[in-house]
Parts: structure tokens; sequence; C-alpha cells
């Protein structure tokens, strides 16, 4: 079974690396030799050279020549992990087999962008690893591997990227030789039971501390490293926060966002029900105690 490799993040390079290590016959990759998009971004492009894999450069659309490029190999599938673009319908009907997409949420709820992001900023506490085959449609293909998972209170986004991550490369694994050998099944998707998340902007990583003390949480642990961190504006500028919280048993009649105390860098601010600590930031000159946030 012919492999065309599509995929420019970190979870590209440890699926493409456990694919070589089945030794599943990949015959090309495509990847980006750069991203401002992806904060978790990886040239693919060690990996193939260490590796004896063809590869090429592509931009955020796939050009003519690189549908040729693609179609040389003659693939019988395509495994299209961690590519930000939806693809187009030339590229979803090119391999026999179709196009294999990933999705770490419980499709078909929770399509769309930022699945791990928007799943720790909501407190969600139980999501997905999902394999499919892609369609036109938004994450609505049919059914190939889903593996549930539980999100921890003490997950942030690098320990859920990992969890999902080892979640994955375990169920490729286990579906490769499926695959291979024609006998795998799918399942539709309910689109009725469907949601699709939304792209974040900026302003969503902007700390309020009008917002509860749990809000404040899980959005610092969902922004976490290795995304692009949630953030504080302070005198015009705008300050990283990577790691806060919760204190309770705060006196209740103080205005959200002053700052109660300040101690071995960690800053401690009133919020809406009670306070946060703030303990990884990236403040150049500390406030002061009393002022606000």
């Amino acid at each position: 079974m012919k492999i065309l490799f599509i995929g420019t993040v970190k979870f590209s390079n440890k699926a493409l690396q456990k694919l070589i290590d089945l030794n599943a016959q990949v015959v090309g990759v495509c990847t980006k030799e750069n991203s401002k998009f992806n904060s978790d971004f990886e040239d693919l492009k060690p990996l193939c050279k260490k590796n004896s894999i063809p590869f090429r450069y592509i931009g955020k659309n796939i050009l003519k020549e690189d549908y040729d490029w693609i179609k040389s190999f003659n693939p019988d599938i395509i495994f299209c992990f961690g590519w930000s673009s939806l693809l187009k319908n030339d590229i979803l009907k090119l391999a026999p087999m179709g196009v294999l997409g990933y999705h770490p949420s419980k499709l078909p709820k929770n399509r769309g962008r930022h699945p791990l992001i928007w799943a720790l900023a909501l407190g969600l506490k139980k999501s997905a690893s999902t394999f499919f085959f892609m369609d036109q449609g938004v994450d609505s293909g049919e059914i190939l591997s889903q593996k549930d998972f539980e999100i921890l209170r003490t997950d942030n986004a690098q320990t859920l990227y990992n969890k999902v991550t080892n979640i994955a490369l375990l169920q490729i694994k286990e579906f490769l030789p499926k695959l291979e050998q024609g006998n795998y099944r799918t399942f539709k998707q309910n689109d009725e039971d469907s949601n699709i998340w939304r792209k974040r902007v900026k302003t969503d990583g902007q700390i309020d501390f009008r917002m509860t003390s749990e809000a404040i949480y899980n959005l610092v642990r969902a922004l976490t490293k290795p995304y692009m961190g949630a953030h504080i504006k302070y005198n015009g500028e705008e300050i990283i926060v990577w790691n806060v919280e919760i204190i309770h048993n705060v006196q209740d009649n103080l205005e959200n966002g002053k700052i109660l105390d300040i101690n071995d860098n960690k800053i401690i601010v009133k919020t809406y029900d009670s306070a946060v600590k703030i303990i990884q930031h990236e403040f150049k000159t500390l406030p002061s105690i009393g002022d606000y946030l």
C-alpha cells in the first residue's frame, strides 16, 4: 500500500516516524519549510532525508505542479495529519482509498479549529482521538478509528498534546495492517450531533480578571506551550502568562484585577470569585501590590 504523507506539525513528525518504524511504504511527503500559523510547526524534511523519502515543500494551497508531483507516485492512499488547510476535491479523489485525516475530538462533536485548545479552555473532561476519511466538509467524513481519553484537571496544552499523540500512534499501529489488507471498516458520522469550533482570535487569549478563577485557569493551561500563551494587557503591553493556580478564601469585597500580593516573582490577583496566583509569566518589570491588571 503506497502512502503519500501530508503534514507540518510535531504530531505529523511523530506519525511519519511511526509509519517508518512499522515499515509502511511511504512514497512521498508534502510539508512546509516554515509556518507562522502553527505554533507546533515542524519541518519534515530532516526525517525524510534521513530515510530517503522524496519530499516537497508546498504552500497553503496545493497548486497544479504540487498535484502532479503527488500523482506521479500513484499513491493508494493519502495520509493528511497536521495540515491546517482544507484539501480540494481533486486531491481528495486522487488516491483510490481516499485521504485519511486526523482530528483530536470525539467526532462528530467539536469539528473545526483548535480542538485541544478549545477542549481545555472550556473545561471539558473527555474527548477522543479520531482518524477519518476526509470529504469536502469540515471533519465530516467516515470514521476509521476513534479512541476516547480523559482530560485531567492537571492537564495542560503540552501534557494533553503528548497524551493524544501517544494514543494516535497506537491507533496507527492498530489500523495500518487492516488498511494494507483491505479488511477495515468505517462508520458514518451523525451530522445532527455535530458542532464546529471557530477559529480563535487574539482576544480569545486575553485574561480578563472579571472572569472566574476557574475560567482563567482553563484559559492559561489551554494556551501554554507549545502554543502562544495567554496574555494580560498592562500599561499598553501584552504580558504572556504561562501558568497560574487558583487561590481560595480571598476577601470578597475587593475589586477584580487588584494585585493582592507579590512574592518570589509570583503575583496574586483578585478575580471575580476568588484569586489566581500567576506563577510563570513574562513581566520584565513587576507591578506593585495594589496595582490593577
